[in-house]
């Protein structure tokens, strides 16, 4: 491995012992492993936790400390000090048993899956820190929910949802707040894959339904807000002033891969905001904080007030609701994504005992509902970048099925001394399912796509105008969730003074 990758690759110090080993591949040096994986066993329900020895050596029955994602040096949150039951070495369909495993190469182990949920470091230093938690290219935006036919076996399918989750380590699985199962993966095949992995492998046969394929939506603002929206606790002794804005896509591209460092130091992230978007220091330095990981990371909650009493002691409230109301907006209870919003002024009440948390939550959410739905809102859409390989002479039916899927051309590449071309383009995600196969029968099967998520886009049409687009798919979502027909308006969760 490369010397200079270390710095891409551990979160801790580069000069510690255990960053020393790892950049030496030292056999000697404490054990560092990074599990990138969780592979199915022949035993059920049990799996071999498969990675890479980066320093050290792994060996049967020795004592590690094993640490996953949510892990922070010097707490206990995600930690565990276990042995190592076996190490395994595997090599296609054969699994030999080893003594040890040296670093440089990469074996499984048997006994530390009930620890690990997907990836985790493992080591055997009382002060390491883990490795940097693998980023994918592709995120899990089509779901789809699903149910048993017989309800004796809801037990069976948990136990399945588990092991798929444990053993690919892209897709979700998560029971939503309509009581459904969904599975959440990067696109309609790898979705049937794990359908298949679900019925076949952990079901045990087990008859499954599964519902229509269900497609993540994000929700947004597209102007600032005209006036200050009020909000009045339920005691009516505080009184809550917000206003929102949109934040950017490049402010939200910067969240999403990692730029603008979330858990990093305050100073250092508001000098990197300020000189890259513009934004005033003061403000920078003030950011409550950001969005609901993982979907709705990309919002932030700004305090611009001036001078305001008890403001230390309602904080955490006020972070609490945000983070609430940013996991679901108001239009249809999807994510938000690039809002900004700014705590104007806040009226409190001098005892402390008026102003809990039960005071606070509430108006801060419908505060937040309000500016949203006063800030000319819209709705994101995941698309998909499409690159279709094609002969010339079939080139036409690529045009056709994009235009009909309301796919964007964004460009064609001819292959110098073949008759291929290659077509890239936009596809939103909703417009996907079924799109290979009309592709391939408008080209006589002569097309071949490939799709992977690319970004979100705007829906055309404002989300609160009858008969638009964007109205239609808001107006689909809310059925769905079961939620009333008729729209919500800023009126609903504006308080008069």
């Amino acid at each position: 491995m490369p010397k200079h990758t270390i710095e891409n690759l551990y979160a801790g110090p580069l000069d510690d012992d255990c960053a020393k080993g790892v950049r030496n591949c030292d056999p000697k040096a404490p054990l560092m492993m990074y599990v990138s994986k969780m592979v199915p066993t022949s035993e059920k329900g049990r799996f071999y936790a498969f990675g890479r020895v980066f320093s050290g050596t792994v060996a049967t029955g020795q004592a590690v400390r094993i640490m996953g994602p949510e892990y922070v040096p010097g707490k206990k949150l995600d930690l565990f000090c276990k042995k190592i039951q076996r190490t395994v070495l595997m090599m296609g369909r054969y699994v030999e048993q080893l003594q040890d495993c040296p670093c440089g190469n990469i074996c499984g182990l048997v006994g530390v899956d009930a620890y690990i949920l997907k990836t985790g470091t493992i080591s055997t230093h009382k002060d390491a820190h883990q490795f940097v938690t693998m980023k994918y290219s592709v995120s899990p935006v089509v779901r789809v929910a699903v149910d048993v036919k017989n309800a004796s076996d809801l037990p069976k399918l948990m136990e399945g949802l588990k092991r798929l989750a444990k053993s690919d380590p892209l897709v979700v699985c998560q029971t939503s707040r309509t009581g459904e199962h969904v599975i959440a993966g990067a696109g309609e095949l790898h979705l049937e894959i794990c359908l298949k992995d679900l019925r076949e492998d952990f079901m045990k046969g087990a008859p499954v339904k599964v519902g229509k394929p269900v497609v993540s939506f994000c929700e947004s603002v597209s102007a600032e807000s005209e006036k200050q929206m009020v909000s009045k606790s339920p005691n009516k002794h505080n009184r809550i002033y917000m206003t929102a804005e949109p934040l950017g896509d490049e402010f939200s591209a910067a969240v999403d891969d990692g730029s603008i460092a979330i858990s990093g130091e305050v100073k250092v992230r508001a000098r990197f905001i300020c000189d890259t978007f513009n934004w005033d220091i003061t403000d920078a330095r003030k950011i409550w904080t950001f969005g609901c990981p993982p979907d709705a990371k990309c919002n932030v909650l700004v305090d611009v007030t001036k001078g305001v009493q008890y403001l230390n002691e309602i904080k955490d409230s006020m972070v609490g609701a945000f983070i609430q109301a940013t996991a679901a907006g108001v239009i249809c209870e999807e994510p938000l994504r690039g809002v900004r919003c700014n705590l104007e002024d806040l009226t409190l009440h001098a005892d402390s005992i008026h102003r809990g948390a039960g005071q606070i939550m509430p108006p801060c959410k419908r505060a937040i509902y309000a500016c949203q739905l006063i800030s000319e809102p819209c709705l994101y859409e995941p698309m998909y970048l499409c690159d279709i390989t094609v002969p010339q002479n079939a080139i036409a039916g690529v045009y056709s099925t994009l235009s009909t899927r309301r796919g964007i051309v964004e460009g064609k590449e001819d292959r110098p001394g073949t008759p291929l071309s290659k077509v890239k383009a936009f596809l939103p995600v909703l417009e996907s399912f079924g799109f290979t196969s009309l592709l391939r029968q408008n080209t006589s099967g002569q097309a071949f796509p490939q799709m992977i998520f690319s970004h979100w886009q705007p829906l055309n049409g404002d989300p609160l105008d009858d008969g638009s687009q964007c109205n239609q798919v808001v107006e689909a979502v809310r059925q769905r969730k079961g939620l009333k027909d008729e729209l919500p308006i800023w009126q609903d969760y504006y308080d008069k003074v």
